[in-house]
């Protein structure tokens, strides 16, 4: 959008088509038409004006800044697709791309900062403690607490958090799993942190097996708890 009109007098001209198009441009997906109406109402109205050197000065650096930005974005396309070609030739990639919320970057990610030696964990709870998304129990006399974990691989606890809140909308277990917890009084990120510590243990056993994601295996025994 910056780069059609740089101007004032550039952007007051822009039609309803242009606007819409480069909102499309931009990744915009919804309400399209709704937001090209008040962007074009907004650069229709009076405005401050500047000196006329002043405005080519600005347009000059917005020229520039949109051009920075428009290579930054080429040059992450171009890296995401060499690591989604690295990542896709790994013996695991197939399981972790079968977990749910989990592409070529997250799931390499993940990968990455887990490793890929089969016996550095010997069970789940051991990954999940690695992972810091197992809870941590700490009991002072009669008093009990359950605490997130703060020593821990950050990298890795903020890819599982985005893991498991990408897991939402592609794992119907997964949604319901985390609306439970809401449920029970959790807020949203310690929600979010019970889930990817679930996800973390699917997957470890995935790996232990060398198997793939299974919707029903991965949550029909919850179905069969609530059930009952």
């Amino acid at each position: 959008m910056l780069g059609r009109g740089l101007r004032p007098e550039q952007g007051a001209r822009l039609s309803l088509t242009a606007i819409q198009s480069a909102l499309k441009r931009g990744g915009r997906q919804r309400n399209i038409a709704a937001r090209a109406r008040e962007i074009r109402a907004a650069l229709g109205t009076e405005q401050l004006a500047a000196p006329a050197r002043v405005t080519a000065a600005f347009a000059a650096t917005t020229r520039a800044t949109v051009g920075i930005i428009a290579e930054l974005n080429r040059q992450i396309s171009e890296l995401e697709t060499t690591l989604a070609n690295h990542f896709e030739t790994h013996p695991d990639a197939d399981i972790y791309l079968s977990q749910p919320g989990l592409g070529d970057v997250l799931g390499a990610r993940v990968l990455g900062e887990f490793g890929d030696d089969p016996n550095r964990y010997t069970d789940a709870k051991s990954r999940r403690n690695y992972a810091g998304t197992s809870p941590l129990t700490v009991a002072s006399g009669k008093k009990r607490a359950v605490l997130a974990r703060h020593v821990r691989n950050r990298r890795l606890y903020d890819a599982i958090d985005q893991w498991a809140f990408c897991a939402l909308s592609a794992s119907p277990g997964c949604r319901a799993f985390y609306d439970q917890r809401r449920a029970a009084g959790d807020l949203h990120h310690q929600a979010l942190r019970a889930l990817g510590n679930r996800l973390v243990g699917i997957l470890h056993g995935c790996l232990r097996h060398h198997t793939n994601y299974d919707e029903h295996t991965a949550w029909a025994h919850r179905q069969i708890t609530q059930a009952a």
